[in-house]
């Protein structure tokens, strides 16, 4: 039983200052046709404005939480990065929120709650070219642990 190591690149495009892609289903796809039973997946967003949320996909939802990083990290805010680039609060928000998220997978499966979704969340959009990082770790034989 060898170790498995895969990594894939999603390929993005946003269109809006703050946004979130739903990108759920490409992992787990991914997952799938890794072979890998038992192991981890790490998603990662190598960017310094975005990041990687795991929750539900439900409209509601989806505006309240931009519209409370627009209300902890406002982008007219007093910020010394602003003096170079202004992004400063893409840079914030991210910081806090986190560029990755790491999924346990058995059964060949990602273990996710039911209304866990992976979102690519967009900090300082539009942007002709995102990615996200997906690595696919663990081994193809789902016997017990001995």
């Amino acid at each position: 039983m060898g170790l498995i190591v895969k990594n894939h690149i999603l390929s993005l495009r946003t269109e809006k200052g703050i946004e979130l892609i739903d990108i759920t289903e490409k992992v787990e796809e991914l997952v799938k046709s890794s072979g890998v039973k038992e192991g981890m997946c790490i998603v990662s967003a190598p960017h310094a404005t975005a990041s990687i949320v795991l929750n539900e996909n439900e409209t509601g939802l989806i505006e309240d939480l931009k519209e409370l990083i627009e209300e902890l990290f406002p982008r007219n805010g007093k910020y010394r990065h602003n003096l170079i680039d202004d992004n400063a609060s893409a840079h914030l928000a991210s910081s806090f929120l986190g560029s990755s998220k790491v999924i346990p997978i058995s059964g060949g499966k990602l273990l996710r709650g039911t209304w866990q979704n992976i979102l690519f969340l967009e900090l300082d959009g539009p942007r002709s070219r995102r990615e996200a990082v997906i690595t696919i770790m663990g081994v193809n034989d789902d016997r017990e642990n001995e």
